[in-house]
């Protein structure tokens, strides 16, 4: 009998920073795939991979940026979230410094300061997942 789990993925909230340390924004991509939309950079786990490992891998493959992860957000399971499969997803909060650039499943890469965040072009449950974020920003 095959036991069947949902897919394990990890996104990540990234604080980008200019090399002054001055804050520019949140990094969103816009979706190559289905749901097209703006979403959180993110993807899957390779089997083998360490979660942490894995956001590190996939930030760098969408936006071109090298994080460091400084908070576990949270892990976000609704079978409904991912209107493709079910799928859990191991979220962090990190910083990085430079300009983001949309590769691999990211068509493009864009900022946002929190006030403007385009929450209608939101895909998944991230719009949920960025309100968690600014609650904890607003507790931090």
């Amino acid at each position: 009998m095959a036991i069947r789990t949902p897919y394990l993925a990890t996104d990540s909230v990234i604080e980008c920073f200019d090399e002054n340390g001055e804050f520019r924004g949140i990094v969103l991509i816009e979706r190559k795939n289905e749901p097209h939309g703006l979403a959180l950079p993110g993807g899957f786990v390779d089997v083998g991979e360490r979660v942490e490992d894995a956001c590190r891998r996939e930030m760098m493959e969408e936006t071109g940026l090298e994080i460091e992860i400084y908070h576990l957000l949270g892990v976000y399971s609704d079978p409904k979230r991912d209107p493709r499969f079910h799928t859990a997803s191991v979220v962090y909060v990190s910083r990085a410094t430079g300009r983001p650039v949309g590769g691999d499943d990211a068509k493009r890469a864009h900022l946002f300061h929190f006030s403007q965040i385009p929450w209608e072009k939101l895909v998944f449950d991230h719009e949920k997942i960025l309100r968690d974020y600014l609650d904890y920003k607003d507790r931090s």
